[in-house]
């Protein structure tokens, strides 16, 4: 049985970036594979200190899998893989 991988985009205020990603992230049309949490690193001093210059960064199962910029087909496959290896949500 497949289960949701967990999917973090760590984004912020104003990024338009961030938006492209979302609307990739949206394109895949796999939303029954994953569950999705957005945080805004600007809410906390470690995530900024960490992911100020990256953002956005997309991390499936605690792992960072993207940087600035992904493909609807590139969030698909990776997240069918992730699903295919029996991922967790923790």
């Amino acid at each position: 049985m497949k289960t949701k991988a967990r999917v973090v985009l760590y984004t912020k205020t104003n990024c338009s970036l961030c938006e492209k990603m979302k609307a990739q992230i949206k394109l895949a049309n796999c939303d029954e594979l994953y569950s999705l949490e957005e945080v805004d690193i600007e809410r906390d001093a470690e995530l900024f200190a960490l992911y100020q210059y990256e953002v956005p960064v997309l991390s499936i199962d605690g792992h960072d899998a993207f940087r600035y910029r992904l493909t609807a087909e590139d969030f698909r496959r990776a997240i069918q893989k992730a699903s295919d290896q029996g991922s967790t949500i923790s």
